[in-house]
């Protein structure tokens, strides 16, 4: 099963994240078709929305990464929460580019560098907090990178990979890491955590050697003294259900909801991150027309 796990300095002055998410990004592969592109792309914003989202302290806290950056790829969306649930779509998954001249994937060009990076963090109450900023290259890390520099000041640096198959374009690796310094960190320690971070190999490198998320961790850290602080299992997750697209074909009004179409029958919904389907019978429709009309008379 994938997983995230976290470390800290013991003088509270940097914190490592560091994940392998290769089961979530092939799951999310399989359910949208994804091309080697967009599975590179949609990879690492889930991968960093995981990440992100297991930060947030709040049990039905949730996040939200957007990038729509003038691509092929269109818009990419990643929601993911504090128990370890992600999901995400492309809005053209089955886009692709050539390969870079150096045989890696383009996902710069696939996701477009002409647009914003948005973040929205919910935390079950209250209004949720947005933020956003211009995308830096549409490589999603670097993105990321930024966005913490500018929208939180906070010295952040982000690495984030996805390795597909060269000939299947089947995902075989996919993981991150994210480490930070905290409030209290002084100049020596952000310049050893510097050096270290310049002789990191790319992430799909250290899981294709092996390496767990611990070792990537200690090996961010490295002349640190580290302690755990925890671990989080990762999924791909879906939050649908019939509920909520009976609550959202309310909000469509009376006349829509008696002018959508009949497919044997019954009204179709399909989940665009999970592509589960939801039908709602003719005596449903009716009762969801009669509930919009009763609002709508409020």
């Amino acid at each position: 099963m994938d997983r995230i796990v976290r470390y800290i300095t013991s003088d509270g002055a940097l914190m490592a994240s560091a994940i392998d998410s290769s089961d979530t990004v092939y799951t999310a592969q399989k359910i949208h078709g994804l091309s080697p592109t967009a599975a590179a792309a949609l990879g690492r914003l889930m991968t960093g929305a995981a990440v992100m989202g297991a930060l947030l302290k709040q049990e039905n806290a949730s996040l939200t990464l957007r990038i729509s950056g003038g691509g092929p790829l269109g818009t990419l969306t990643a929601i993911a929460d504090s128990r370890g649930n992600v999901r995400g779509m492309a809005d053209h998954p089955e886009a692709d580019v050539p390969r870079r001249k150096d045989g890696k994937l383009d996902v710069g060009t696939a996701v477009g560098r002409s647009g914003r990076l948005g973040v929205i963090r919910s935390f079950g109450t209250g209004e949720p907090y947005m933020g956003q900023v211009e995308l830096v290259s549409g490589e999603i890390a670097e993105d990321l990178t930024n966005y913490y520099a500018v929208s939180e000041q906070i010295p952040t640096a982000f690495a984030l990979g996805v390795l597909v198959h060269t000939e299947t374009g089947k995902v075989l690796l996919a993981g991150g890491l994210l480490v930070q310094a905290l409030p209290g960190a002084d100049d020596g320690a952000i310049e050893k955590l510097e050096r270290n971070l310049s002789h990191l190999e790319p992430v799909t490198t250290m899981l294709a050697k092996g390496m767990t998320a611990e070792e990537m961790c200690h090996t961010a850290l490295q002349g640190f003294e580290v302690e755990r602080l925890d671990e989080l299992p990762v999924r791909y997750g879906c939050t649908c259900g019939k509920e909520k697209y009976a609550a959202a074909l309310i909000t469509l009004g009376e006349e829509e909801l008696r002018d959508l179409p009949l497919v044997n029958g019954r009204v179709e919904t399909v989940c665009p991150y999970c592509k589960k389907r939801y039908y709602f019978t003719v005596d449903e429709l009716n009762a969801l027309i009669e509930e919009a009309k009763r609002r709508n008379e409020k």
